[in-house]
């Protein structure tokens, strides 16, 4: 078979677009529902990592915090900032986060590369106050333990462990991040 020009470009687009959607995930882990009733103007704001499974991204990062503030074409821009311990200096990130359905519904996507998405769901979460979350990602590597502040009651904290363990995730991995009293 013989390929024109036409046909060799189709091949190639076809072949990018399969490429980026295997790289983007958006799903959910089975036993992970995101939460209802999500108010993202609550979210908004500054997050302190508790406690989170082990990434590359991520690896040797302490007084990892996440701020996440509204764009103004309704996406939300997500900073993500760390200190490396290894190279003794501040680590940031930034990306942009847009919801997946409905936007009372805690699950999002999260894009720090170009077209490449992985979900952000929110499971649990101090709806009252908005103080504590638990958030995966696309699969059950991925779980982070957040708070509003550096420091968890250890009773909450449990009670995430908990919810987490029920959802499936392997919770003796968790890294507990080292955090500075917040000033």
């Amino acid at each position: 078979m013989k390929l024109n020009k036409t046909t060799l470009s189709s091949s190639i687009l076809i072949l990018i677009i399969i490429f980026i959607q295997a790289c983007s995930s958006t799903g959910k882990p089975d036993g992970v529902t995101p939460i209802s009733d999500f108010q993202l103007d609550r979210y908004l704001g500054k997050w302190y990592e508790i406690a989170r499974l082990d990434h590359k991204f991520e690896r040797g990062l302490e007084q990892v915090t996440a701020n996440y503030s509204l764009n103004a074409d309704g996406t939300v821009k997500v900073t993500n900032r760390g200190f490396s311990v290894s190279k003794k200096e501040w680590q940031q990130a930034e990306g942009k986060a847009q919801f997946v359905g409905s936007t009372d519904e805690g699950h999002l996507k999260v894009s720090f590369f170009g077209p490449f998405y992985g979900s952000y769901i929110v499971f649990a979460l101090d709806e009252v106050n908005y103080q504590y979350a638990l958030v995966s990602g696309p699969d059950k590597s991925y779980l982070w333990v957040l708070s509003r502040t550096p420091t968890l009651d250890s009773d909450v904290y449990n009670d995430l462990l908990s919810k987490a363990q029920v959802a499936g995730f392997d919770t003796s991995q968790l890294i507990k991040v080292m955090q500075q009293p917040a000033s």
